[in-house]
């Protein structure tokens, strides 16, 4: 037996963390009725999201990492109300379990996104605890003085809390085509965004170039992906100081396919 959010995130159907909030939303039922944070449970009952049943698989399953290149205009969720495109729909199929997307960029930003088929994994590289450094090249309208920049270091009041750039780095550019790269440590909502507008500065093109260890290639065009090998993904769980051998294992040897 296993808690559910565990099972569940080793299934691919999210990070644990999502998980446990699809649980206190009450989306989530294990043979016909809600389920709470924390049950127990062997992969062999009836689980739905959703009211959509989902499929337990008992194939080994790869810890599975992959780099895409977002364009404007696309969406980080499976089911948008509005129906615009989203990130989903160029990803290569997997045997088993789904893609989990290692934090989310708005319709207006471009760049780098990781996915991952074990919640784990990407539990790991989006908790603010870790402190994974993401890196965003922002193309600004509007002046930029010595007093914005210490104050954009030292920290800002967002409605969610105290929120700032770790590094900011002048990338050059005159007039309203003037770069900065900056490195931030969390990933609230907009954030990147809402700082700048914080000082009277307004981020006319904003880009992902960085999460963590990898980096955006040129050559990796909007709406392609890369599949990383398994020695990239061992050495990623090693300084992560996760159990690669054990996710490779994982529970799914262990449930029987529906």
């Amino acid at each position: 037996m296993e808690r559910i959010q565990k099972l569940l995130a080793h299934q691919g159907v999210a990070s644990r963390r999502q998980v446990d909030l699809m649980l206190q939303q009450g989306r989530i039922t294990v043979d016909g009725k809600p389920a709470k944070p924390g049950d127990q449970i062997n992969g062999k009952e009836k689980i739905a999201l959703d009211g959509k049943l989902l499929r337990m698989v008992n194939l080994e399953s790869r810890p599975k990492l992959m780099m895409y290149h977002k364009p404007v205009g696309q969406v980080c969720t499976r089911a948008d109300p509005e129906g615009r495109p989203d990130v989903f729909q160029n990803l290569p199929n997997l045997v088993q379990g789904r893609w989990v997307s290692i934090g989310r960029l708005d319709i207006n930003t471009s760049g780098l996104i990781l996915f991952t088929n074990h919640g784990e994994l990407a539990n790991r590289l989006m908790h603010p605890s870790y402190e994974i450094e993401r890196e965003y090249a922002v193309r600004v309208h509007g002046a930029v003085n010595t007093d914005m920049l210490r104050q954009l270091s030292q920290g800002v009041e967002l409605n969610d809390g105290m929120a700032k750039f770790d590094r900011i780095i002048d990338s050059g550019g005159e007039g309203t085509n003037h770069w900065y790269h900056v490195v931030l440590k969390e990933g609230k909502n907009r954030e990147v965004r809402r700082l700048w507008e914080s000082v009277g500065v307004e981020v006319s093109r904003l880009v992902r170039v960085r999460y963590h260890s990898f980096n955006l290639p040129k050559w990796l065009k909007p709406g392609k992906y890369r599949l990383f090998d398994d020695e990239v993904v061992k050495r990623l769980y090693n300084n992560l100081k996760l159990d690669y051998q054990h996710s490779a294992k994982s529970s799914h040897t262990r449930h029987r396919k529906r």
